[in-house]
């Protein structure tokens, strides 16, 4: 024991414990040093601005800088289809050479949606579920029914259609809507030698509903467009039909001094 005390006290152990103390230490800097060689610490590629441009644009950015990229698809109603919405990581980040951008891309088409049963509600409870389904109101159209505002058919691309029918995200539908006036009859209009707008607006405003619109002969100004016939057209024996009838229009062009009599 008194000779391990005294190989202590020797210059040759002191030599060797300096030694092995400073290999440690060379050894700890060749690992630090030759770890930042091998991950190139504290180099890196800013990324770029990619939100709001074409998808297209942003693949030839990545590609031109050498990055990878993995691209995922959402539908927004109101985005334009292929712009990039999203990017992971986020503009500015400083990454290495070959990195994955992660990219979410507007959808070019829209996801189908089934139509949900309209039928036993009203028209504000019909917009409130028709919004929440993805799906935006077109048209409304009256018909002769008891109840008011009550949704008796839905249309879509001028078609009815029923609970379940799968339609495009973000399409419009038209609601046909009871007026509340039951079977009543109303006043037919005589809309020849009218503007077709006036005669739209006659229509819509006599609880009838705009039918089907023949042109007739070369339309070169679809602003100056008259009547020049309707069906049903009001006689001496029927001048009255059932609220919500459709009229039948013809259009040629020209302006109201232009129809003959």
């Amino acid at each position: 024991m008194n000779k391990f005390w005294a190989y202590l006290k020797t210059k040759q152990f002191r030599n060797n414990l300096l030694m092995a103390i400073g290999s440690v230490f060379l050894v700890v800097l060749a690992v630090f040093f030759g770890l930042g060689i091998y991950t190139r610490h504290g180099e890196g590629i800013p990324v770029p601005q990619l939100k709001g441009l074409s998808v297209e644009k942003a693949m030839d950015i990545l590609k031109e800088q050498g990055f990878e990229y993995k691209i995922d698809s959402v539908y927004i109603g109101d985005q334009p289809p292929g712009a990039v919405v999203e990017q992971d990581p986020d503009p500015g980040t400083n990454v290495k050479e070959n990195r994955t951008i992660y990219l979410t891309v507007v959808t070019r088409l829209a996801p189908n949606v089934e139509l949900p049963d309209l039928e036993p509600y009203t028209y504000r409870e019909a917009v409130a579920t028709i919004t929440n389904y993805g799906l935006k109101v077109g048209d409304t159209i009256y018909k002769p029914d008891i109840a008011r505002d009550r949704v008796l058919e839905v249309r879509f691309a001028g078609q009815v259609i029923k609970p379940g029918t799968k339609i495009p995200k973000g399409s419009k539908i038209d609601l046909v809507l009871g007026n509340g006036g039951g079977a009543s009859e109303v006043d037919i209009p005589d809309l020849v030698k009218q503007d077709l707008d006036a005669a739209k607006f006659v229509i819509k405003n006599g609880g009838l509903t705009l039918g089907i619109i023949t042109y007739q002969g070369a339309i070169t100004d679809s602003a100056s467009l008259v009547v020049v016939g309707q069906s049903p057209m009001k006689t001496d024996s029927l001048t009255k039909t059932s609220n919500g009838t459709r009229i039948n229009l013809t259009v040629a062009q020209g302006k109201k001094s232009d129809v003959p009599n």
